[in-house]
C-alpha cells in the first residue's frame, strides 16, 4: 500500500499486533492453552493408532516379497486397470464393506491398503482392524509408488 511517502505491506502490519495479543492470551489462560495442546496431541495419537501403521514403499516390497502381506488396492476399477502394484487385489472402497469376505483367506497376512494418494487408506485400515485383520497402509498411496519409480502393471 502506498500512503504518499512510504510503502507499507499489509501482512507485516497485521502480524505484530496479532502476535502480542496471542502471547498475552496464552499467558493469562495457560491452563486453557495447555488443555488444548494436550487434546490436539491425544487426537493425533488416536488417529494414528486407529488408521493402522503407515508403510514406505520399501517396507511394502519387503513384506510382499516375504509373503507376509497382501496388497489391497481400494481405487475404482478404472484407475486400478490403468496401473497397479503387481499381485494387488482390487476391491473399490465403496464395495469393500460388502466384499470383505473375499479377504478371509488372507487373514494370516498383513493387508496393506493402497489408495490414490494415501488419504482414505487409513479409514479402511481401521475398518479392517475392527473386523479382525492385521492392516497397514501405504504412505502416500500409489502416488508415492510412482514417485519412487517402482513398476506398475496394467
Amino acid at each position: 500500500m502506498y500512503t504518499g511517502r512510504h510503502f507499507y505491506l499489509w501482512m507485516p502490519c497485521a502480524m505484530p499486533s496479532f502476535l502480542p495479543r496471542l502471547i498475552e492470551f496464552a499467558t493469562h489462560h495457560y491452563l486453557l492453552v495447555g488443555a488444548l495442546v494436550v487434546l490436539l496431541v491425544l487426537l493425533a495419537l488416536h488417529e494414528l493408532r486407529r488408521s493402522g501403521r503407515a508403510l514406505s514403499t520399501r517396507e511394502l516390497t519387503a513384506l510382499v516379497n516375504g509373503e507376509q502381506a497382501v496388497v489391497l488396492d481400494i481405487r475404482p476399477s478404472k484407475e486400478f486397470s490403468g496401473g497397479h502394484i503387481v499381485g494387488a487385489l482390487n476391491i473399490p472402497a465403496d464395495k469393500l464393506a460388502s466384499r470383505m469376505s473375499e479377504l478371509e483367506k488372507h487373514k494370516a497376512k498383513t493387508i496393506i491398503v493402497v489408495d490414490a494418494m494415501g488419504q482414505h487408506a487409513g479409514t479402511w485400515c481401521g475398518v479392517l482392524q475392527k473386523a479382525g485383520f492385521t492392516a497397514a497402509k501405504l504412505s502416500g498411496g500409489i502416488g508415492s509408488w510412482r514417485g519412487d519409480n517402482l513398476p506398475l502393471v496394467k
